[in-house]
Order: C-alpha cells, then sequence, then structure tokens
C-alpha cells in the first residue's frame, strides 16, 4: 500500500514538472514570435488602379413645392358649394368653390338698367345737338345754345362711360363668386365646409394649393465642394440630380440642378442648392426629406481606391500597403474627391500597389499578413484575435466618408 502511495506521488511530481518545462517552452516561442512581429494576420486587400471616376455629391434635401398658395375668397359671401376632392389634382381655372350668386346678379342687373337709361338720355342729347347744329348753321339760334348742348352731351358720355365701369365691377364681383385654382396642383385638406359665410378680409383661407408637377428641393452644399459645380452651372452646364428616399437605396426622381444660392451659411460653411424634378409619378411630395445625389462631373484617369482601404490617425489620412513578401507599411496619402465607395488618391500610393481593405484593426507597421478570401477572412479572424502579439491599429475605418467630400 505505501509502495502505491510512492509510485503515485511520483507520477504526480513528474507531470508537473513536465507541465512546467513545456510553459516555460511555449512562452519562449510565443514571445519570439510576438518579436518576429506578431501572428499572421488575414486581411483582405485591393489594387489601387487609374481610372475615371463620376464625382458625386451627396447630401439631405427637403422637397419644396414649386408654388404654394393660400385661397381665399375675393368677396364675402356664403359658400354654397366645394367642388373638389380634399388631396385632388387641379388644373389652373379649374372651380373649386361657389359662393352664392345672386347677390351679385342683382348688382349686374341694377347697373345694365342704369347703363341702359343713361344711353338713352345719351342719345337724346346727341340727336338735340345735331338739330341746334344744323339751325346755327342757317342762323336760326346762336351759338350759345350749341355749347350748352355740346356740354351736356358731353356730360351724358362721362355718365355712360361710369355706368359701364360699374357694370364691369359688378360682373368682376359675379365672377369672383366662382372661386378657381391659380396654379395647377394639389388641393389640401378643406378649411371652410359649405353654408358659412366667407370674407376677403379673413386671414384663414377655403383651402391651400401646392405645385407638385414639377417640384424642387433644397438641399446645403460644403463650401469646399461649390467649386466643382458653380463654374460649369454658370456656363450653361446642365448637371443631373437623383433624389432617393430616406433609406439611399430607392431612387424616387431624377432631375437637374435649377439654382445655386449667392450667399453661404457661416454658421454652417454651406450654401444651398436648388434642384427640380417633373414628378410625373408623384413620388416626391412636399416637406419631404430626400436623400440628394448630384453628378458633379467625371474624374478623369486618377489613381482610385476603395473607400474601406482608407484609415484616419492623428496625423492624418494613412492606407496599409502589403508588400511582395505580405508584410505590411503604412503610407500615409493625401486624398481627393471621394464619391461611393471609391476614393481618389492624389499622393501616397502607386498604382498596382496593394492596400488592406478588411482586417486592419489590428495591424501595425512590420506586420505579416496572409491575404485571404472574405470567407476564409471571417473564419480566421476569431482565431487571430485569441493568439498573443497580435497588435492593433490606431485608426479607424473611413468606410462612411461622406460621398463627394474631399479629404
Amino acid at each position: 500500500m505505501r509502495h502505491r502511495r510512492w509510485l503515485a506521488g511520483t507520477a504526480l511530481g513528474a507531470a508537473l514538472v513536465l507541465a512546467i518545462v513545456w510553459w516555460q517552452t511555449h512562452a519562449a516561442s510565443v514571445e519570439h514570435v510576438a518579436q518576429r512581429g506578431g501572428a499572421l494576420m488575414p486581411v483582405q486587400v485591393a489594387a489601387a488602379h487609374y481610372g475615371d471616376m463620376q464625382v458625386q455629391i451627396e447630401a439631405l434635401g427637403t422637397v419644396v413645392a414649386r408654388t404654394t398658395a393660400t385661397i381665399t375668397p375675393r368677396v364675402d359671401g356664403l359658400l354654397q358649394h366645394v367642388l373638389f376632392r380634399e388631396g385632388q389634382l387641379v388644373k389652373a381655372n379649374d372651380v373649386l368653390e361657389v359662393l352664392d350668386p345672386r347677390p351679385f346678379q342683382v348688382v349686374v342687373d341694377q347697373w345694365v338698367g342704369q347703363l341702359l337709361h343713361d344711353q338713352a338720355l345719351l342719345d337724346d342729347a346727341r340727336l338735340d345737338l345735331a338739330r341746334y347744329q344744323k339751325l346755327l348753321a342757317q342762323n336760326s339760334i346762336g351759338s350759345q345754345q350749341v355749347d350748352t348742348q355740346l356740354a351736356l352731351v358731353r356730360q351724358d358720355e362721362g355718365t355712360v362711360k361710369s355706368d359701364q365701369a360699374q357694370l364691369a365691377n359688378a360682373r368682376l364681383q359675379l365672377d369672383f363668386s366662382r372661386v378657381t385654382a391659380p396654379v395647377t396642383g394639389r388641393v389640401g385638406l378643406r378649411l371652410v365646409d359649405e353654408g358659412n359665410m366667407v370674407h376677403a378680409a379673413a386671414t384663414t383661407g377655403l383651402v391651400v394649393i401646392t405645385q407638385t408637377q414639377p417640384i424642387d428641393a433644397v438641399f446645403p452644399v460644403p463650401s469646399d465642394l461649390i467649386g466643382l459645380v458653380l463654374p460649369g452651372w454658370q456656363h450653361g452646364q446642365t448637371y443631373v440630380v437623383d433624389a432617393y428616399d430616406r433609406d439611399d437605396r430607392v431612387r424616387l426622381a431624377s432631375g437637374r440642378l435649377l439654382a445655386v444660392d449667392n450667399v453661404i451659411d457661416p454658421t454652417t460653411g454651406t450654401a444651398k442648392f436648388k434642384a427640380t424634378f417633373a414628378n410625373r409619378n408623384n413620388r416626391l411630395f412636399p416637406s419631404e426629406f430626400v436623400n440628394i445625389h448630384l453628378q458633379a462631373g467625371v474624374h478623369q484617369h486618377v489613381l482610385l481606391v476603395p473607400v474601406a482601404a482608407i484609415q484616419s490617425g492623428s496625423k492624418g489620412d494613412f492606407v496599409f500597403v502589403v508588400d511582395a513578401h505580405h508584410v505590411v507599411h503604412v503610407h500615409p496619402v493625401t486624398l481627393g474627391p471621394v464619391s461611393g465607395e471609391t476614393a481618389s488618391v492624389l499622393s501616397g500610393v502607386r498604382d498596382g500597389d496593394q492596400v488592406v481593405t478588411d482586417g486592419v484593426d489590428r495591424l501595425r507597421e512590420g506586420s505579416k499578413v496572409f491575404i485571404a478570401t472574405p470567407e476564409a477572412a471571417s473564419e480566421a479572424a476569431p482565431e487571430a484575435a485569441a493568439q498573443p502579439g497580435a497588435g492593433h491599429g490606431n485608426g479607424h475605418h473611413a468606410g462612411d466618408t461622406a460621398s463627394g467630400n474631399p479629404a
């Protein structure tokens, strides 16, 4: 029994010694690997290359109606009929509402009668003037009587002119009892129901109509990007503008740049641009927020890299370049315009350089890497993260750099 206990103790001690020796050896190996630059990190790369880049300015815009008109009555009266449906598209000069026309028709009839009366007096005065002029030619009457009759004719002519103006005004008031649309557009909710008295002096209108075909969108553009568009626009160049939904996935409409504001807002450093859209499908709605993509032109034969490769640190923008021996080097870069997922590089990389686009989080100068496919990189990343000696990068992913904004 005692012999068995001795053997068990000896075996346990030997196992403990072996464990200590293995740990020391493994630690030394880990330290040696770390001194050589760390474990191989799986990365994905893309080649820098020359090409043409469509420069695109992106901004959040607000849809605004081309014209907004509050429809108010031009005369006082009883609202008799509402002829539109709320939300209906109407054309210019369509009758929207009708006031009770009878009071206005009475005034028209009154002035028609007054005009007939005064016109008859004028006709009689003219006949008398013609007779007096014949008698004057025969020296049968004095010239004073002719002059008096001529003055009476002119007085009656003035009265008839006044009657005609009063009649025209009465007919105009009668026309105003029919409320028409001043522009083509969409009517909103009615603000006054049938049977109510309405007044021309009231501040509240009957309905609001907005012109939505065409329709506009206003959006801010940073001051350092205005120069990409302004010179060409001032010389008549057409710039295409696309409006996307709030998720920036579905294109709602395509239009063109309409106007550029003449001042820069000092609080935001932006200028307001206005684009116009035909909006034939009515997908744009006043006061709607949309994502604007302004095609600012094409930069030809520029060096391009994916936006995902651009990192930012305390000293500026940089990329990780993998050499022929799979060693990583940090290259500071100067960026040009950025459009979508592609950035132009003015300096810092050369045509054909392999830049790291994924797996940059634990890279540093001199790291050894292996180039993996996206599937292999995703499988190897958890294992690499657990290995000692893996460095930590000091940059952050630049994938959400605003399109069109130069660095």
